[in-house]
């Protein structure tokens, strides 16, 4: 998933190997840290691992967020939206987060229609923390309240 040019595109360019590792082995660190972190995303039908989605909040980040990357060809199946929706479920009952945001580039139409279907639309525009401060993304999201709420209507 990170080798794939496509995939990465909107998340900071594809990575070195030695680099993509480290960013693997900063997932569990998490969950060893602060008690939460990505999920890892698998096909139902064959075990194969399609993807991350979930709450992350690095140091200076610009929020609670609930993120999601898949490898390509999973895109457009819904396991982002499903994914997305569970992790947000989880965050509000686990985490108690009061505000859930996802930063996503401005160019990246598919990740703003994911936004859309859970509900959240554009908070603010945002540079994110060292060492990446010249990317610049909006910031989406809605209030615990708001996902709440929501999800009792459905």
């Amino acid at each position: 998933m990170i080798a794939d040019e496509e995939v990465m595109r909107h998340l900071g360019g594809v990575q070195l190997r030695s680099v993509a590792w480290r960013g693997f082995l900063s997932m569990p660190g998490a969950w060893a840290i602060q008690g939460f972190s990505m999920f890892s995303v698998l096909e139902r039908a064959s075990g194969r691992w399609i993807g991350r989605v979930g709450p992350l909040a690095p140091e200076g980040w610009p929020g609670t967020e609930v993120g999601w990357s898949l490898v390509r060809d999973a895109w457009g199946m819904g396991y982002a939206t499903e994914a997305a929706t569970a992790s947000i479920d989880w965050t509000v009952d686990h985490l108690g987060w009061s505000e859930i945001i996802h930063c996503i580039d401005a160019a990246n139409v598919a990740s703003q229609a994911v936004a859309r279907r859970l509900g959240s639309s554009i908070l603010r525009q945002t540079n994110l923390p060292p060492p990446y401060e010249e990317v610049s993304v909006d910031v989406w999201g809605q209030s615990a309240q708001a996902w709440t709420e929501r999800r009792r209507s459905l």
